[in-house]
């Protein structure tokens, strides 16, 4: 979402300032934004080392291309050629070893080629990052011994995430190593509508069809799995484990089994096969339709990268070369104020800010629902009586 390694270098910067101050500050009052700050100084960091990686992927410093790994790969197509932009380019060598090659800053097709990478980027990182909440989750049920939670929960995802959006990130690679032109949302779209179709010029790979329509029967077989078996399961459990148990208490007239607290009856009548069954179901639908609303959510990444890249432009194009086309010299320093504090206030404050909570959002809803449960445990009042009975 902020990619610009010149906005990083400068993130970085204000970040070391905080870490090498770090005693002297802690000793001092600071104004509300500076304590901000400062407390976020290793998370700032962080956002500024993977700023500037995104912005050498993206070829980005101040919204400026620069030839740092090597030539680009397209070359005007004639010799005598002035303008390459209006011209046109063909490929005279190989592609541009690291990131965006900078021939395509103010081509044409710069904001068609940026969209389409951005937006496959973002697809990747956001299953990437959900196939890894869901892998915590397993660890998480083998840290509390539930192998329900494994067979009837952690597969069934895995299963139901990757034969969708696992397969979309496939092809997504597929394309971009062999340089196809399918058209990825017609080949998603008729993968529900027509499975058995012919996929024509969209055709990636030999079996495709045969895959596609295993995956889409992997997927539907993956909803019931999630739904129905635990439930039932845990039903049958609780029979099994409590049977016989509430009759224990009929040979005597002289014992209530509701006086004692932790009573075979009491723990019977805890389980509600309604209310287990329910809150399957309603984790089950959240699951499927997460799956797909969550994918689209990480296309902010793209969105909000694409706002960052070309709020830069605007403001190096109309600000600061604007300002340097005068002769005057007061005229270029006014610019270079206006475009600096342009920069600073907006582009690392306003933006870093925004990325920050987005990214934020995206830890806590699309990547943490996956694993964590904030259920907490059930309030038990302290008791002698209950406190006698667990000694005994």
């Amino acid at each position: 979402m902020f990619g610009d390694w010149g906005h990083g270098i400068c993130l970085l910067l204000g970040a070391l300032f905080l870490i090498l101050r770090e005693k002297k500050l802690s000793s001092q009052k600071l104004d509300s934004f500076t304590e901000m700050a400062f407390g976020g100084r290793y998370v700032i960091l962080l956002m500024a080392l993977f700023s500037i990686y995104c912005g050498l992927i993206y070829n980005e410093f101040f919204s400026v291309p620069f030839h740092i790994f090597g030539k680009s790969a397209y070359a005007c197509r004639e010799n005598s050629c002035s303008d390459a932009y209006t011209a046109g380019l063909v490929k005279v060598r190989d592609p541009y070893p690291f990131g965006v090659d900078p021939s395509w800053r103010g081509s044409r097709s710069e904001l068609p080629f940026l969209n389409s990478l951005k937006m496959k980027m973002s697809i990747l990182m956001g299953v990437s990052q959900m196939n890894l909440g869901i892998l915590l989750s397993y660890f998480d049920a083998k840290f509390h011994k539930n192998a329900l939670d494994i067979r009837y929960q952690f597969i069934p995802q895995l299963i139901f995430l990757n034969s969708l959006f696992g397969y979309l990130s496939l092809l997504i690679l597929i394309k971009w190593c062999t340089g196809s032109k399918a058209d990825l949302y017609h080949v998603m779209i008729y993968m529900f509508l027509d499975p058995a179709g012919d996929l024509g010029e969209n055709q990636l790979f030999w079996g495709q069809k045969e895959l596609q329509i295993l995956l889409l029967l992997l997927a539907l077989v993956a909803v019931p799995w999630m739904l129905f078996p635990k439930p039932f399961i845990l039903k049958k459990l609780h029979k099994e484990r409590f049977q016989g148990h509430s009759y224990r208490f009929l040979g005597t007239s002289e014992m209530d089994p509701d006086s004692e607290p932790d009573s075979a009856r009491s723990r019977h009548d805890d389980f509600n096969f309604g209310e287990v069954f329910v809150h399957q179901m309603i984790h089950s639908i959240e699951f499927v339709l997460g799956a797909v609303s969550n994918t689209a959510s990480y296309l902010r990444l793209w969105a909000l990268s694409l706002a960052h890249s070309e709020l830069s432009t605007v403001f190096y194009e109309k600000l600061l070369l604007f300002a340097w086309g005068y002769d005057s010299l007061i005229f270029k320093l006014v610019g270079l104020i206006v475009f600096a504090f342009a920069t600073a206030f907006i582009l690392l404050g306003m933006e870093s800010l925004s990325a920050f909570l987005h990214a934020l959002r995206l830890h806590w809803v699309e990547f943490m629902n996956k694993f964590y449960h904030g259920d907490g445990y059930k309030f038990k009042p302290f008791s002698f009586a209950t406190l006698a009975d667990d000694e005994e």
